[in-house]
């Protein structure tokens, strides 16, 4: 699987991810495109591999998120309102 070494590297990613994360109440989206990295990695970092070796920050980046998918059907609207409000 993964060595040690790729394992800290995996570990430092994911601890910046969230942190990121949590101070910006950032989407994983937007996280994603911060970090260049892909949302299906932002969002395993976060659900899973953090879980294992961060349980408090997992709880407090699963507050974001959550509050994020609560209002996205907000931030949808918003953008199609934008999109026909351009034509």
């Amino acid at each position: 699987m993964f060595t040690q070494a790729e394992k800290e590297d995996v570990k430092v990613r994911c601890e910046r991810t969230v942190v990121y994360i949590i101070e910006e109440s950032a989407t994983v989206r937007l996280a994603a495109s911060q970090f260049g990295i892909s949302k299906s990695t932002v969002h395993k970092d976060v659900t899973c591999r953090l879980r294992k070796f961060n349980p408090i920050l997992y709880r407090k980046v699963k507050e974001v998120l959550e509050e994020n998918k609560r209002q996205r059907h907000i931030r949808g609207g918003e953008a199609t309102k934008r999109k026909y409000m351009k034509q």
